[in-house]
């Protein structure tokens, strides 16, 4: 059995001077109406209840360097304003500081195609997403039971609510929420043993749905900016960290991985749209390079927990920086 009324952490409660959107508020009859319906990933009827508790968006997958415990520190640092200005983020990974932030307007985008299609998914057909992943949490959670449904994942042919819900699926139970793909583009992170994963979070991503609605998602590069940026957007970078080590690296989440010279294309972009008028921030590993990279504008350093190491000397605290183009 799965809980769906179990707590979760909100980390939207840090910004507390930004307006957050509450939770969708259809009524129960709707709702059973809409969850009656038939999945993709079986043939009977299902019935995905809602707890009554309101809810404020929080991130629905794992992601490594999500910024969740982070905000508390990058709050100070928007520009002010920034309640006015459309949200952008070209590299949306979990989305943390956009759901805490729950802005009416927004431009997402990524190159991974699969956390691009659950975001639409997501924001589109969530009910039937829920289906099928109620469907899927009900599944023994065991390594047998990941390693078929990893193997179906990398086959593809589902429907974007199905893939969708393995995805959030395969997050959920793989070995520290990594997304990692290989060359041939294929997901390789192994099971996880967790004692019993939160698969199925109904309220979590009816709210994340309902935060997703004013948003325009996108599969594009970082460089899809210089078409789609606007003078007084705001703009979050939140790029794969140059590495601190030669051990410390976790940019497999792409097929071509995140390079030196991708950093270096990443400051240009980061300077045309400092020219062009837009509110840029940025964060990344506090190493000579990216300095080097950003010494013209202004540097912040924060202080942030990373549990994700091969090495445990090398978990801990660790500094980033925060680039901003204003004070």
């Amino acid at each position: 059995m799965w809980d769906i009324n179990a707590p979760m952490a909100n980390p939207a409660a840090v910004l507390a001077k930004v307006a957050l959107v509450p939770a969708p508020t259809s009524s129960p009859s709707v709702r059973r109406a809409e969850t009656t319906r038939r999945t993709g990933l079986g043939a009977r009827p299902l019935h995905v209840p809602s707890s009554t508790p309101a809810r404020r968006p929080a991130p629905f997958v794992k992601w490594v360097g999500g910024k969740g415990r982070l905000l508390s520190q990058l709050a100070p640092l928007m520009p002010p304003g920034v309640e006015r200005m459309r949200h952008v983020e070209p590299f949306v990974g979990g989305g943390a500081l956009f759901f805490a932030r729950a802005p009416k307007r927004a431009l997402l985008a990524d190159v991974n195609p699969d956390l691009v299609g659950t975001y639409e998914a997501i924001r589109d057909e969530v009910e039937t997403v829920l289906r099928a992943l109620a469907r899927l949490a009900a599944l023994p959670h065991e390594s047998e039971q990941f390693y078929e449904l990893r193997e179906r994942y990398n086959a593809g042919g589902q429907s974007k609510a199905e893939r969708a819900a393995l995805f959030i699926y395969l997050n959920k139970t793989c070995f520290n929420g990594l997304h990692r793909v290989n060359r041939a583009g294929h997901f390789n992170v192994p099971f996880g043993r967790y004692k019993n994963p939160r698969i199925l979070d109904a309220d979590g991503l009816r709210v994340a749905s309902h935060a997703l609605k004013g948003a325009k998602i996108v599969r594009d590069s970082f460089e899809g900016l210089l078409r789609n940026a606007r003078p007084g957007d705001f703009v979050y970078f939140d790029p794969p960290y140059e590495p601190v080590s030669r051990t410390a690296s976790f940019t497999g989440y792409a097929q071509d991985g995140f390079s030196q010279a991708d950093q270096e294309r990443l400051r240009d972009v980061f300077a045309a749209l400092d020219r062009r008028g837009c509110k840029l921030m940025l964060s990344n590993s506090d190493v000579p390079f990216i300095r080097e990279l950003y010494g013209r504008w202004n540097i912040d350093v924060i202080h942030a927990a990373r549990a994700i190491n091969c090495d445990p000397s090398g978990r801990g605290k660790v500094a980033e920086v925060v680039v901003r183009n204003y004070c």
